[in-house]
This record gives C-alpha cells, sequence and structure tokens, in this order.
C-alpha cells in the first residue's frame, strides 16, 4: 500500500509525498511549498516527480538541493523534457569550490515523447550535464514492488501525469492451513507464480504436491496512486487520463478553477473543478482529490471548489 498526502498548505504552491509500506525512501511529487517537509523527509526522497516547471511546480527545488547535498547517494528526478537543463541551470547558479565528489549524484530522466526516456546525469563540482541513454516506455522509475509510469497532457506545453502502481502480490491464509509458517510458505508461493503445480513442498514431516495447497493462496492486487497536475480540460487529455489512470484507488487531480471561471480555464489550459470530478468519475477512481487551486481563491471559495467537485462525483451534470 502507498500512503499519499498533500504536503503544500492550501491556497500555495504543490506538493504531495508518496510512501510505499515497509519502504525505506519517500518520493516527492513536485516541488511547491515546503512547509510541511522536514528535513528529514527531503534526505530521504529516493526519486522526484515534476508535472513541468512552471514556477508554482519547481519553485521549492532548491529545498531538494540544500537538504540532499551530503548524502552520498544518487537520487532519480523525472520530468518532460528540458528538465535536465534546468535543474543544471538551478544548480549551477550557486558556487560549488567546496563540495566533494560523491555528495551527491542526480539521474533526470525526461519524458521527451510518448514512450521515449532521455536519461541525463548531474555530478559534482563540475555539474556537467552527460546523456547517458534513450530508453523506449513510459517507465520512469521502478522498484523490486512498484513502478511509475507517466503520460503526457497538453497545458500548452507537456505536463507529466504519474501513475504509482505497485505490484500484485501472492498472499497465503496460513490459518486455514493448519501449519505454521517457515520456510514451505515462500516455496509454495514461488511454485504458484512459476506455474510449478508437481512441486513437492514439505511441511512439518508432511509431503504435498504444491498444487494440493495452491487453495491457501490468493492473489492482492497492487496498490495505485496518481498525480494529475495542470491540463488543458478537453478530450484528448481525458481519454489519455481515463486510459491511464482507470481504477486507479487514489488520485490526486488538478481543480483550479471554480465553474464560473470555466472560459478562464481553456484560456489558460487548465482544469476546473467540476470536470475535473467528471474525470475522475469516468475513470472510476476510488478516492479522487481535488488539489492544485488557483491562489486568486480564499477559503470560501476553496470550499466551492470542492463542493463543486464532488457534485460531479456524484453524477450531477457537467458541461
Amino acid at each position: 500500500m502507498f500512503t499519499a498526502e498533500v504536503k503544500s498548505r492550501i491556497g500555495e504552491d504543490i506538493a504531495i509525498m508518496v510512501r510505499p509500506d515497509n519502504h525505506p525512501w519517500n518520493y516527492l511529487c513536485e516541488c511547491g511549498d515546503a512547509a510541511a517537509i522536514t528535513v528529514k523527509e527531503f534526505q530521504n526522497a529516493n526519486a522526484i516527480f515534476i508535472s513541468h516547471t512552471h514556477i508554482d511546480h519547481f519553485v521549492n527545488f532548491d529545498s531538494v538541493i540544500r537538504h540532499q547535498l551530503g548524502i552520498q547517494r544518487r537520487v532519480i528526478i523525472c520530468g518532460p523534457k528540458g528538465l535536465a537543463k534546468q535543474v543544471q541551470s538551478r544548480i549551477i547558479s550557486y558556487s560549488w569550490n567546496l563540495i566533494q565528489e560523491g555528495a551527491i549524484s542526480y539521474e533526470i530522466r525526461e519524458l521527451i515523447i510518448e514512450n521515449t526516456i532521455d536519461v541525463y546525469e548531474l555530478e559534482p563540482p563540475t555539474w556537467e550535464l552527460k546523456k547517458l541513454e534513450t530508453i523506449n516506455g513510459n517507465m520512469l522509475f521502478q522498484e523490486k514492488n512498484f513502478q511509475v509510469t507517466g503520460i503526457l497532457l497538453d497545458h500548452k506545453i507537456p505536463t507529466l501525469a504519474y501513475k504509482f502502481q505497485e505490484h500484485d502480490t501472492v498472499k497465503i491464509d496460513i490459518t486455514a492451513s493448519g501449519f505454521k509458517g517457515g520456510r514451505w510458505v515462500k516455496e509454495l508461493k514461488d511454485a504458484f507464480e512459476q506455474d510449478h503445480s508437481d512441486k513437492i513442498i514439505a511441511i512439518e514431516d508432511q509431503e504435498f504436491k504444491a498444487n494440493e495447497l495452491f487453495h491457501l493462496l490468493h492473489i492482492q492486487k497492487g496498490d495505485t496512486v496518481g498525480v494529475i497536475m495542470d491540463h488543458a480540460a478537453n478530450a484528448e487529455n481525458h481519454a489519455k487520463i481515463k486510459a491511464h489512470f482507470s481504477n486507479s484507488r487514489k488520485v490526486f487531480v488538478e481543480s483550479f478553477y471554480k465553474d464560473e471561471d470555466k472560459e478562464q480555464a481553456e484560456i489558460n489550459y487548465h482544469s476546473y473543478a467540476s470536470m475535473s470530478g467528471k474525470i475522475m468519475k469516468e475513470s472510476e477512481i476510488q478516492e479522487p482529490v481535488p488539489v492544485h487551486f488557483s491562489r486568486k481563491y480564499k477559503e470560501e471559495d476553496v470550499a466551492q471548489l470542492i463542493s463543486e467537485f464532488n457534485d460531479a462525483l456524484a453524477n450531477l451534470s457537467v458541461s
């Protein structure tokens, strides 16, 4: 399972933290308001996911740099085309005569077009930008138990929407087996995953064919968290969102404008609250979360934004 929470204050620039269960690292989505992010959380960020580099999504990247100096490991930064040079520009705007090699290294992965990722490297003290490779596909990050994929949306510039997908896992009902846990549990799961139904499983001086015990197993579907930031409320973007995020558990989605400001949303290639709710409903998202409201709104306006979003989820009409 993932724990995901908004770390920015309402009315401030967006930042979201994703934490997998039983995992040593966390994952930062967007570099907006950092007031609720601790130094330790910055240091434990194993990867950073940027949708695009408008100031409200990238303004606090310097906080990442500041707190990660000296952690002596490699950190992944993902985003759209051009991000690598922008990261480099932010870094080299400072003087680095006292930094040592190995203090930190960054690997930047740009989804330049659908299903094509360019990979770069930045390391002190020179911070020279080196291209490492080009990868086919849209998998921007992978760990043992989960992966992160991305799709490009139109915000008058390309923006990246991210999906954290936990791998399905095989679980066992130990109580129903009548035995104590032990090495045999792993052997049984391995036999199930590798379709070795005749493998002999030894349990407490008894032997069974693996398929005699398969009834104790079940597949637990992996958790899913999505982050969909700035995008025009148009048919092409909506089709991509529904295709990529359908049936996800939790999705954070920008709801920048109130319905009465729909025309402004269209001019600025943003979504508006009720349309974001409608797309979440059509995508069958279990826990949709409206976020990233325009800073022009006051607290009571934000309440209206959330209400319009929730009304759309309740199947009320959206034009």
